[in-house]
């Protein structure tokens, strides 16, 4: 019974760090209707960059909101010098649909490239703020720790306010009208530009969030080529779509899902079979629901 609930938490745990960077990619999407393959490297750099604030300050909870405000301001820059350019310049044709993915793809490559360049290709290492030790009830200690718990009520407290600022705001609806009709959105003074930067924004936030918890809440260690942000990006990915691409909610659905099938596999089966496992849940659900869980089939509406 204690490995079952055991397994449930590793699952759990695990979808909350894919849950940021999924709600970071529908965030993206929900604005500007581009998925951004270059989520990981923003996530990865926000991470430097809230290493080097952890060593100037000594202090995690400093350097998190601080690296969550610089990755918020560098995604917004990438919006309005690359995508904004890009997608201005290629409105019409076969290639207005694969620039913006060619264009995130380059980037995470350039993101990295420049990683290595200032702070070499070496591990580095971040120590967690909290305690990894599991939480003891009774004489087991179950796969629970403060870390985890930390990380839990952060994806909680986002999907809140995110939900919040969406269903509940003008700021809200301006995001979701730009996205669906940026012409009619500007024919109601909705400044489409500045709305989609914002949204651009957010989710630069929460990758952040994303790349410095799975960090310290797994070994501490970073570097370039770390293995952890590409299973990131590739899980949070999977995570988004199968959750539904237009909806919050649904990426952290899609995550949990995902994390809880990926622990299964893992503890039951062979940790080999985690990215076929992960792939044909993907393949399984565009099958059978290809709107994802919490998803439409209704035409775009503001």
């Amino acid at each position: 019974m204690i490995q079952f609930f055991n397994m449930l938490l590793i699952g759990i745990g695990a979808g909350s760090i894919y849950a940021l960077m999924a709600i970071a990619m529908v965030l993206v999407w929900r604005s500007t209707r581009v998925i951004n393959f270059a989520q990981a490297g923003m996530a990865l750099l926000s991470t430097y960059i809230g290493f080097e604030l952890v060593q100037k300050t000594g202090n995690f909870w400093i350097a998190l909101p601080l690296a969550m405000i610089l990755g918020a301001l560098f995604s917004a820059l990438v919006e309005i010098l690359l995508i904004r350019t890009l997608i201005k310049h290629s409105t019409s044709g076969p290639v207005a649909g694969i620039v913006p993915i060619i264009a995130t793809l380059g980037l995470l490559g350039v993101i990295r490239a420049t990683i290595g360049f200032i702070w070499g290709n070496q591990d580095i290492q971040i120590q967690p703020p909290l305690s990894k030790v599991g939480f003891k009830v009774g004489e087991e200690t179950i796969a629970l720790s403060p870390m985890n718990l930390l990380v839990l009520l952060t994806v909680v407290g986002m999907v809140i306010i995110l939900g919040f600022i969406f269903q509940k705001t003008n700021l809200g609806l301006s995001l979701r009208a730009s996205a669906y009709s940026p012409e009619i959105a500007q024919l109601a003074g909705i400044r489409v530009g500045a709305i989609r930067t914002i949204g651009w924004a957010i989710a630069g936030a929460a990758g952040a969030a994303a790349g410095l918890l799975q960090t310290v809440n797994g070994t501490g260690a970073i570097s370039p080529d770390s293995l952890e942000f590409s299973l990131l990006l590739t899980f949070g990915f999977i995570a988004a779509v199968i959750g539904g691409l237009e909806s919050l909610p649904g990426a952290v659905l899609g995550a949990v899902v995902l994390g809880l099938v990926l622990a299964v596999v893992q503890i039951y089966i062979s940790g080999t079979l985690v990215f076929i496992v992960a792939f044909a849940l993907l393949l399984l659900v565009l099958l059978v629901r290809p709107q994802g869980f919490i998803g439409s089939k209704a035409g775009r509406r503001a």
